[in-house]
């Protein structure tokens, strides 16, 4: 009996042209790119189609436009018979999760991961906040050498005369817990930069700042999730429908409340990767789908797994990989 499991993908997974051969051969991937276009209010479909790339970069593009994609691609997977037993997404991948497991409508997500988008660049100034990815370090010592430079930063209490003083200097946190080998960091600038120096002191094998528009998942996203938990308490939940596991407690959620405070958290907290797909392995699935645009999800479970792992690893984002992955499953 088949118990695949469906892994949807976050931001950085997106490109100019994705999903079009799809788009083009097959009326549900059509008609849920209208549906997208019809419920944001513009052409989000050409956006994707032509670009111009440093538009669909902007995060209040990138996250419906991943999202809208990946659930095309679920569709046309459902129409084929093959639906999850269980189901996560990365970062933002957990909202098209939730649509593939029914949790909440294509039109409320798609609407809600805009505003997301814009919650979050407008959260903290430009320039002011960075991410940086670790490589080769462990996890817990990342944590702890991020506290370290949160409580080295942080000042004695300010003065009328320190005028200058930036309260958010000292915020620097994992964001991203991506795999064994990788851990992303998130907050300010300087606290990001210090972290990243002090980890590859430490032993890290590389250490890479990111060209992100924000500092995503950390503590300076505060703004962004509370006025998110607004819109969020404004829709419609059911229950998931199969269990998703939930980025910020590495846990299965299977009711409405609860996806909706992860959700809520998942915008300060950190995304719990490793231990997402450490639980989703341990109900012994028969295959990964990375569902959506690109490998990342794939390549990350490569490392978490092993690379002979015995759950075989497909995924669908064009017509060949639909091809192959049909035919893996039958």
């Amino acid at each position: 009996m088949m118990k695949p499991v469906f892994l949807f993908p976050g931001q950085g997974s997106q490109s100019v042209g994705m999903g079009r051969d799809l788009y083009e051969a097959f009326p549900v991937v059509r008609a849920t790119f209208e549906e997208a276009d019809d419920a944001l209010g513009f052409s989000l479909s050409k956006l994707i189609f032509e670009g111009p790339e440093d538009q669909l970069k902007l995060t209040e593009h990138t996250q419906p436009a991943i999202l809208t994609v990946s659930i095309a691609v679920a569709r046309l997977l459902a129409e084929r018979g093959i639906t999850p037993a269980f189901a996560a997404g990365h970062s933002l991948g957990e909202y098209s999760a939730h649509v593939a497991a029914g949790t909440f409508s294509f039109t409320d997500a798609v609407r809600t991961v805009r505003s997301r988008g814009q919650y979050m660049q407008q959260a903290v100034p430009a320039g002011e906040g960075a991410m940086a990815a670790i490589l080769g370090l462990a996890a817990p010592l990342i944590a702890e050498i991020c506290s370290q430079v949160s409580d080295q930063l942080t000042p004695l209490p300010t003065t009328p005369e320190a005028k200058d003083f930036n309260p958010n200097l000292a915020v620097v946190a994992p964001a991203n817990l991506n795999s064994p080998d990788q851990t992303v960091i998130s907050g300010s600038v300087a606290a990001v930069e210090r972290a990243a120096a002090l980890c590859k002191e430490a032993g890290a094998k590389r250490t890479v700042m990111l060209p992100v528009s924000a500092p995503f998942h950390c503590a300076l996203m505060q703004p962004a999730q509370d006025a998110l938990a607004k819109d969020l308490a404004a829709l419609s939940f059911s229950d998931p429908k199969v269990p998703v596991a939930a980025n910020v407690d590495a846990r299965f959620v299977t009711a409405a409340a609860d996806t909706r405070d992860c959700l809520v958290r998942q915008v300060t907290g950190s995304v719990r990767w490793v231990e997402c797909i450490q639980l989703l392995a341990a109900q012994s699935p028969t295959h990964l789908i990375e569902v959506g645009p690109g490998r990342v999800l794939t390549g990350l479970n490569r490392q978490i797994l092993g690379k002979d792992s015995a759950v075989p690893a497909l995924n669908v984002e064009d017509a060949a990989s639909l091809e192959k992955t049909l035919a893996a499953l039958s």
